[in-house]
Protein backbone atom coordinates (compact mmCIF):
# COMPACT_ATOMS: atom_id res chain seq x y z
CA UNK A 1 0.00 0.00 0.00
CA UNK A 2 2.93 2.54 0.54
CA UNK A 3 3.81 1.86 -2.61
CA UNK A 4 0.47 2.76 -4.30
CA UNK A 5 0.48 5.91 -1.95
CA UNK A 6 3.93 6.64 -3.02
CA UNK A 7 3.29 6.71 -6.83
CA UNK A 8 0.18 8.83 -6.37
CA UNK A 9 1.74 10.98 -4.37
CA UNK A 10 4.58 11.16 -7.42
CA UNK A 11 1.29 11.69 -9.91
CA UNK A 12 0.27 14.57 -7.43
CA UNK A 13 3.86 16.42 -7.96
CA UNK A 14 3.15 16.15 -11.48
CA UNK A 15 0.07 18.15 -11.21
CA UNK A 16 1.41 20.56 -9.36
CA UNK A 17 4.43 21.48 -11.44
CA UNK A 18 1.95 21.51 -14.60
CA UNK A 19 -0.50 23.91 -12.68
CA UNK A 20 2.44 25.96 -11.83
CA UNK A 21 2.55 26.68 -15.21
CA UNK A 22 -0.33 28.49 -15.56
CA UNK A 23 -0.63 29.98 -12.05
CA UNK A 24 0.54 34.05 -13.16
CA UNK A 25 2.05 34.85 -9.48
CA UNK A 26 -0.50 33.03 -7.55
CA UNK A 27 -2.96 35.56 -9.51
CA UNK A 28 -4.97 32.73 -11.40
CA UNK A 29 -7.19 31.36 -8.89
CA UNK A 30 -8.34 28.40 -10.11
CA UNK A 31 -4.97 27.45 -10.82
CA UNK A 32 -3.39 28.35 -7.65
CA UNK A 33 -5.91 26.42 -6.35
CA UNK A 34 -5.07 23.04 -8.35
CA UNK A 35 -1.70 23.56 -7.57
CA UNK A 36 -2.37 23.99 -3.98
CA UNK A 37 -4.45 21.51 -3.78
CA UNK A 38 -1.96 19.46 -5.72
CA UNK A 39 0.59 19.89 -3.31
CA UNK A 40 -0.39 19.66 -0.52
CA UNK A 41 -1.93 16.00 -1.33
CA UNK A 42 1.90 15.15 -2.80
CA UNK A 43 3.58 16.24 0.69
CA UNK A 44 0.77 14.22 2.05
CA UNK A 45 1.50 11.05 0.49
CA UNK A 46 5.09 10.93 0.57
CA UNK A 47 4.55 11.57 4.09
CA UNK A 48 2.45 8.66 4.70
CA UNK A 49 4.46 6.39 2.31
CA UNK A 50 7.68 7.17 4.06
CA UNK A 51 6.07 5.79 7.28
CA UNK A 52 6.82 2.84 5.57
CA UNK A 53 9.65 3.48 2.92
CA UNK A 54 12.84 4.68 4.13
CA UNK A 55 12.55 8.46 3.94
CA UNK A 56 15.89 8.49 0.82
CA UNK A 57 14.09 5.74 -0.84
CA UNK A 58 10.79 7.35 -0.70
CA UNK A 59 11.80 11.14 -1.75
CA UNK A 60 13.76 9.80 -4.88
CA UNK A 61 10.89 7.79 -6.03
CA UNK A 62 8.69 10.60 -5.15
CA UNK A 63 10.97 13.22 -7.15
CA UNK A 64 11.74 10.69 -9.87
CA UNK A 65 7.87 9.87 -10.63
CA UNK A 66 7.48 13.71 -10.68
CA UNK A 67 10.45 14.31 -12.94
CA UNK A 68 9.91 11.88 -15.41
CA UNK A 69 6.05 12.63 -15.37
CA UNK A 70 6.52 16.30 -15.57
CA UNK A 71 9.01 16.03 -18.64
CA UNK A 72 6.56 13.94 -20.07
CA UNK A 73 3.87 16.47 -20.26
CA UNK A 74 6.13 19.03 -21.23
CA UNK A 75 6.76 16.61 -24.52
CA UNK A 76 3.04 15.61 -24.72
CA UNK A 77 1.36 18.82 -23.68
CA UNK A 78 3.88 22.09 -24.35
CA UNK A 79 5.80 20.79 -27.42
CA UNK A 80 8.99 20.93 -25.27
CA UNK A 81 11.92 18.87 -26.88
CA UNK A 82 11.60 15.14 -27.13
CA UNK A 83 15.84 14.66 -28.71
CA UNK A 84 17.47 11.09 -28.50
CA UNK A 85 19.38 12.12 -25.45
CA UNK A 86 16.71 13.64 -23.47
CA UNK A 87 14.43 10.47 -23.69
CA UNK A 88 17.75 8.20 -22.83
CA UNK A 89 18.36 10.50 -19.88
CA UNK A 90 14.30 10.13 -18.91
CA UNK A 91 14.99 6.54 -19.54
CA UNK A 92 18.44 5.86 -16.44
CA UNK A 93 15.86 7.83 -14.25
CA UNK A 94 13.51 5.38 -14.74
CA UNK A 95 15.83 2.87 -14.26
CA UNK A 96 16.92 3.91 -11.23
CA UNK A 97 13.63 4.38 -9.68
CA UNK A 98 13.01 0.77 -10.55
CA UNK A 99 16.13 -0.01 -9.16
CA UNK A 100 15.27 1.54 -5.66
CA UNK A 101 12.11 -0.73 -5.71
CA UNK A 102 13.94 -3.72 -6.36
CA UNK A 103 16.32 -3.36 -3.42
CA UNK A 104 14.03 -2.34 -0.83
Amino acid sequence: MAWFLLILGGLFEVGFTTCLRFVEGFRNIPWTLGFLASVTLSMGLLEAASRTIPMGTAYAVWGGIGAVGTVLVGIFFFQESAGTLRIALIFGIVACIAGLKLIH
